[in-house]
């Protein structure tokens, strides 16, 4: 009975170990040798961790949105401290 090559399954843990080697300064050749894979399956695994990780246009303005409502309160917040540090006595 003779095998069939099936694409071999890789576990999250795996892919994130790898990816953290990568991310740590070890070139993607070097890894992938170590772990027996194909360079190109890693830098798969690296752009779709990419894919995921970047937030949408849409949530990205709506996290901008919000920082600048936080620095704006924090801005008000010294603006007054200045005023009452300022008064003379």
């Amino acid at each position: 009975m003779e095998k069939k090559n099936r694409p071999r399954k890789y576990d999250d843990q795996f892919k994130q170990e790898a990816l953290r080697q990568v991310a740590s300064g070890q070139s993607v050749a070097s890894v992938a040798r170590s772990l027996g894979i194909s360079e190109a399956l890693l830098y798969q695994w690296r752009h779709r961790c990419k894919e995921v990780d970047a937030p949408s246009g849409n949530e990205q303005l709506e996290n901008l949105r919000k920082q600048v409502k936080q620095l704006e309160a924090e801005r008000d917040i010294l603006k007054k401290a200045l005023a009452i540090f300022s008064r003379p006595i």
